[in-house]
């Protein structure tokens, strides 16, 4: 079989990439020794960062066999990886600026692990034609994108488009943090490098001076308004970059994810593989009615790289959307409403006691140094607001806390700061374990998780009467759990 090269045009793009990749330390560099060669040792710099970026093209091939993806790299350390194609889960296509200028596509081929590690076989890159076909040839199923534009769906296949509205719920997800420490870390970094002192500048300077001249109470305000309303600003920026041109369709037996404004980005997902659905409100998100929708589904990235790690099936929305495009993904719109049993009283009790047991360890840790090294006693007082806080917390978290079995899909809803809602299907279910802490003994409670080879591959309900856990457990998938039991667990 014939071994193929990449695009000759990434000859322009990795150099460019490498160099971004070192420019703290190239800028570190240039204004290295104070003998007059930073000059020198900044332009060697910038000659092996170009140079290994252009040995990444003349040593990297690849070859598609009739069983085998295989993928050799490395000048000084040889690499060949091998992949069988009954493995491969997903072909996932990305373009950043610079591809999409040059018409060339990064193709990360996925192979069932989910950590980010091990993200799969990544193509960087090919021109945007062959992509498309390699991702035909390696799912085995026809593709209807063209060079220019995502693949277009048939009518009435469009299961999810995103709405401008949906800018709106950008800011509540508080990405623009994210976004300001890394401005930060950089500036900081670009600063001990380059030896620049920050008070040099006089911006700066005046903020700081203007700060100085308010009370404390005044400057705190000022801060805090200013770090809000830059979050804020930021974090719907973040959305529109991320999600602009969303689109979530199904063609025959995948779903097919498009989405980015500058990176653009296609996702396949196949419903084969797919499990179940993940309803998520992050707390602010939740209090203006938005939530987030994830696949359960192999291959592809769970947790905080879940949106970058292509499982996204709907970003920030109306909470209503989110459990619609789950519905429709599932195939059943009923668990994603369906109320949830609670888990009764003992359960409800054990929400309280942790509650307060944390506000009483709190407290007590400030109340000690006031009375034995004579603290100030403003500490301990404020601390007692965790009292009441922690009541809110606590009703709210049982008020979520839930389980139910519909439509052989097992529900499990809980959390406050963040809800989630996990509809799994029980033919994913491949085994249960049942867990009871010492208090939990004491009150006749377990933790019940059931687990998959999909997503987070392992979801869990916790403090769940014990004879209920083995009912539902025996329900959701018959027989699996019986011969584990013999003195029963309540």
């Amino acid at each position: 079989m014939t071994w193929h090269r990449l695009s000759p045009k990434m000859l322009a793009v990795h150099p460019v990439q490498e160099v971004i990749r070192f420019l703290p330390a190239l800028i570190g560099l240039l204004f290295l020794g104070r003998s007059g060669q930073g000059h020198v040792w900044s332009l060697a710099g910038l000659g092996l960062t170009i140079a290994a970026g252009l040995a990444r093209w003349f040593t990297t091939a690849y070859q598609i066999t009739p069983t085998h993806v295989r993928v050799r790299r490395g000048l000084f350390r040889r690499q060949e990886l091998s992949v069988p194609r009954d493995r491969v889960r997903s072909v996932d296509l990305t373009a950043h600026p610079m591809h999409r200028i040059l018409g060339l596509s990064r193709v990360v081929i996925g192979t069932g692990r989910s950590d980010k590690k091990a993200e799969g076989v990544t193509l960087d890159a090919l021109s945007t034609p062959e992509a498309y076909r390699l991702r035909q040839q390696l799912l085995g199923r026809p593709d209807v994108s063209t060079v220019d534009a995502a693949p277009v769906a048939p009518d009435g296949s469009a299961i999810a488009v995103l709405s401008p509205s949906w800018i709106w719920y950008g800011p509540f997800t508080l990405s623009g943090i994210a976004t300001i420490g890394v401005v930060v870390g950089s500036l900081v970094n670009l600063f001990n490098e380059s030896h620049v002192n920050p008070d040099e500048f006089g911006l700066l300077r005046s903020v700081v001076g203007q700060l100085a001249s308010v009370p404390f109470i005044v400057a705190a305000l000022e801060v805090t308004v200013a770090a809000a309303v830059l979050v804020a600003v930021l974090s719907a920026v973040a959305y529109v970059l991320a999600f602009w041109n969303f689109r979530l369709a199904r063609h025959g037996g995948t779903l097919r994810v498009t989405r980015g404004l500058l990176t653009t980005r296609s996702t396949t997902i196949e419903l084969r593989r797919l499990r179940g659905a993940e309803i998520s409100e992050p707390l602010l998100l939740r209090a203006v009615g938005g939530a987030r929708c994830m696949a359960i589904t192999t291959g592809l990235r769970v947790g905080r790289g879940a949106e970058h790690g292509g499982s996204v099936l709907l970003p920030p929305a109306p909470l209503a959307e989110a459990e619609r495009v789950a519905g429709e993904v599932i195939g059943d719109h009923e668990p994603t409403v369906a109320d949830v049993v609670p888990h009764g009283r003992r359960a409800h009790i054990r929400r309280y006691s942790r509650a307060f047991a944390f506000a009483a360890i709190v407290t007590g840790a400030l109340v000690l140094p006031w009375w034995l090294a004579r603290w100030p006693a403003w500490p301990w007082q404020v601390a007692l607001v965790l009292f009441p806080a922690g009541a809110l917390l606590a009703a709210d978290r049982y008020r979520n806390l839930g389980h139910a079995l519909v439509g052989g899909r097992l529900v499990f809803r809980h959390g406050s700061l963040l809800r989630r809602r996990h509809v799994l299907s029980c033919d994913g279910v491949i085994g249960w374990v049942v867990r009871r802490s010492f208090f939990q003994r004491r009150a006749g409670l377990v933790t019940l998780t059931a687990t998959t080879a999909a997503g987070r591959q392992h979801y869990s309900t916790v403090d769940i009467p014990a004879t209920d856990a083995v009912a539902l457990a025996d329900a959701a998938v018959p027989d699996l759990l019986k011969p584990f039991l013999t003195t029963g667990l309540a």
